[in-house]
């Protein structure tokens, strides 16, 4: 198994207990480069069930992202450890010159298979 970078990890964290979504960032993951904002867990996972409630055939799984608020019920991401993952919200995966999808996606990376990284968006061209 892979060792995390330790720096990632604490960058992970400081989105995390700040609950800022302004951190860019840009990672090498298997298969693409990818680079957005970092976006604090839960705030990541709300904007995923909104998207996924407003649609027709999909409205059902916003439940997945969404706590449990009567239960009390925390997932084991949400635990008290380091993160173990990026969330990325406004992203594009560089394919060549261009960003795709046009206006940005949301992404869940496992912090382990970020091969590289650095800070800030890479640039890329829409034409």
């Amino acid at each position: 198994m892979k060792r995390p970078d330790d720096l990632l990890v604490t960058i992970a964290a400081m989105v995390e207990s700040q609950h800022s979504s302004r951190m860019s960032l840009t990672v090498v993951i298997p298969g693409a480069v990818l680079t957005g904002r970092l976006a604090p867990e839960a705030l990541w996972k709300e904007r995923v069930a909104e998207v996924l409630r407003d649609s027709e055939h999909l409205g059902r799984f916003a439940a997945a992202f969404t706590p449990d608020r009567g239960s009390g019920d925390r997932r084991p991401e949400q635990g008290d450890g380091p993160p173990t993952h990026l969330h990325f919200h406004v992203a594009r995966i560089l394919q060549g010159s261009f960003g795709i999808p046009e206006t940005g996606g949301m992404y869940r990376v496992p912090i382990e298979d970020v091969s590289a990284w650095t800070i800030g968006d890479i640039g890329y061209s829409d034409q």
